[in-house]
């Protein structure tokens, strides 16, 4: 199976940091894609076309696409990182919740266990 590196994106698809930066060198992420499949990576959009955070609820709604789309593909395992978890400035414990109904061929990063970086 191939495994899909699940990461926090932003609309404009813009991969210049973090996860994404990390999807665009090593996963096949794609220059201004900013949500979905792409190489063996999945960007969830966690900040707009001009790299504001999106609220929860618009995130929510990409998860929920993600899901869906994850089921989809039972060929596939998803490896999903903490999005919005960094750079957009959520806490794992507003974020994790949404991913409750994931399906079996997902799993999550070890990096969802570390404690919630601290603004400087």
């Amino acid at each position: 199976m191939t495994d899909i590196f699940v990461f926090g994106s932003n609309l404009a698809g813009r991969h210049g940091a973090g996860a994404a930066l990390y999807a665009l060198k090593q996963k096949g992420a794609v220059l201004f894609q900013g949500e979905g499949l792409q190489g063996e990576s999945y960007g969830i959009p966690t900040k707009d076309e001009r790299i504001r955070t999106r609220g929860l609820v618009e995130i929510e709604r990409s998860v929920i696409e993600f899901i869906r789309f994850a089921e989809s593909r039972p060929d596939l395992t998803f490896y999903v990182t903490p999005i919005g978890c960094g750079l957009a400035g959520y806490k794992r414990e507003q974020i994790r919740p949404m991913f409750e109904h994931m399906p079996s061929n997902c799993r999550f990063a070890e990096t969802w266990d570390e404690p919630d970086e601290v603004a400087a």
